[in-house]
């Protein structure tokens, strides 16, 4: 439920429009591409980005057969004038909903929005919704801004009525240029902002004032799980800075809301079960980057967990994080 796809070919936007560092693709001979962010190289990445057929068979290898596809963070564009935004938005989405609809037993769309807009994201989740969306991916920040941010509540609002799923991933991570060295804003800095998505939407009330809104955390929620006991203990000894917009106990909100399964560590998976219960644990794997669980839950299947638990992970979290039978793959 937490894999990255790419358009083969994307529009030129930073010329289209005449400012930014959109992303587009620049295809070498040997089949990989070279993403360029404006007019700098940003990343070498291989035709299973893009190729549809290619993602099918490498996920045949480790006996899945559905996979839950999102654009690539970098693509979010929130920083763009939100008329642009909302244009790179529509083209991703429409990749994916017509991928969705010609492999309806294979891919399962989430749309990204242009959040720096309220009124357009609405606008366009609408309308995901209606191209066959179940849900949408978004940052762990909006430019810089928390989640709780009054302004972002609508689109939240909208999601819980419209039945629209939503997985939070780490971007534009806090520190980043402090810390260039040794990969340390992939190692250290995404745990840490999804940790800090999840305290602002409990602590900022999002998740109460929204019980029905189905929110995944990736990366098995970043380090928002293993370091509960400080934050709770925060909660507690400094209720005048932590406790202002909502009064319950972070500790509350375990197992209302999902997390991905991509640890790297049965040890790790193991807590994170006993916090979440195996019904709020997702099988994520962040393909087709290196960082992600390329091997798609063989450490799970090799482990020790019931075959209970592995069925809740393997499926049935994910079915009900995306309210969708498993009927529909048959």
């Amino acid at each position: 439920m937490h894999t990255h796809i790419i358009p083969k070919n994307l529009p030129k936007w930073a010329t289209e429009f005449g400012y930014g560092n959109f992303i587009h693709l620049e295809h070498n001979d040997n089949g990989t591409a070279d993403m360029m962010q404006g007019g700098q190289f940003f990343r070498r990445i291989e035709e299973n980005c893009w190729g549809e057929e290619m993602r099918i068979k490498e996920y045949e290898q480790f006996y899945t057969q559905v996979q839950v596809v999102c654009t690539i963070p970098v693509l979010f564009a929130y920083w763009a004038k939100p008329d642009h935004g909302l244009k790179v938005s529509q083209f991703l989405n429409d990749h994916i909903a017509e991928l969705s609809a010609r492999y309806p037993k294979n891919y399962l769309g989430l749309a990204t929005l242009p959040m720096q807009d309220t009124k357009l994201a609405i606008q366009e989740l609408e309308r995901a919704k209606n191209s066959g969306h179940l849900g949408i991916q978004i940052g762990s920040n909006i430019n810089g801004k928390n989640l709780n941010e009054e302004e972002l509540f609508p689109i939240f609002e909208a999601c819980a009525d419209l039945g629209m799923a939503v997985m939070v991933h780490p971007w534009e991570m806090m520190g980043e240029n402090d810390m260039k060295k040794y990969w340390l804003p992939w190692l250290v800095g995404m745990p840490a902002e999804t940790s800090r998505a999840a305290c602002s939407m409990i602590f900022g009330g999002i998740l109460e004032r929204l019980p029905n809104l189905r929110v995944c955390f990736s990366h098995a929620g970043g380090s928002f799980l293993p370091t509960l006991g400080r934050i709770e203990h925060g909660f507690n000894c400094r209720p005048d800075l932590v406790a202002i917009d909502n009064k319950r106990n972070p500790r509350e909100y375990l197992g209302k809301f999902w997390i991905d399964s991509i640890t790297h560590d049965i040890d790790m998976l193991e807590y994170v079960l006993k916090m979440q219960g195996s019904k709020r644990v997702c099988l994520g794997s962040d393909y087709p980057f290196p960082l992600g669980d390329l091997e798609i839950g063989k450490f799970i299947e090799d482990s020790d967990l019931s075959q209970s638990v592995k069925e809740d992970i393997f499926a049935n979290a994910t079915l009900e994080w995306l309210e969708i039978e498993a009927g529909r793959f048959t």
